[in-house]
């Protein structure tokens, strides 16, 4: 089952189809780090796979991506000129509400962030010249229904301890452009 689109195809294992143009051939060193937070900034995974340089202790260093995020919303939402009702700036927005972001890039990395309609928000920090990574992040968030969700010993609001979740992210993240 897709959430959020991809491919028709039937496959013998249940994880969904990678979206075109993702696969290279080459050993994947793009993507830095993956955080998966709940609706209520629980960080659900921390993974790293390329981080040369560590500031932090992982606690803090979870605080400070959704405390981004968080900004990142209220702050869009409050510049976006489509809407009449800007609200007040920092006030807490309901998935899909407002204006929203994709991503961002430094010289050094490129931040990407999706949220699913029921709160899930996975942010991927990838090389600074990596492109559009949606439907990779879609296809992540298809992983976690899978392999987490479908899990009937997941429970909810947990950190992701899922050995097969791990694998098939991954081998995914290898093949990211």
């Amino acid at each position: 089952m897709q959430f959020f689109g991809g491919s028709t195809a039937v496959e013998a294992s249940p994880a969904p189809a990678a979206p075109p143009g993702t696969l290279t051939g080459l050993a994947g060193n793009n993507a830095n780090v993956l955080y998966i937070f709940n609706r209520n900034g629980v960080c659900l995974l921390y993974r790293e796979w390329h981080r040369p340089l560590r500031t932090l202790d992982a606690a803090q260093d979870q605080k400070l991506m959704f405390g981004l995020l968080f900004s990142l919303r209220s702050f869009t939402a409050k510049m976006d000129p489509t809407s009449s009702e800007k609200g007040n700036l920092g006030v807490p927005l309901l998935p899909g509400q407002g204006c929203s972001f994709h991503s961002f890039r430094t010289n050094t990395y490129k931040l990407s962030f999706m949220e699913s309609p029921s709160g899930i928000k996975l942010i991927l920090v990838t090389h600074a010249k990596t492109s559009d990574l949606r439907e990779a992040l879609r296809y992540i968030y298809n992983l976690y229904v899978e392999y987490v969700v479908k899990n009937p010993l997941y429970v909810p609001g947990t950190p992701i301890k899922s050995e097969l979740f791990n694998t098939n992210l991954d081998q995914y993240v290898k093949t990211l452009i």
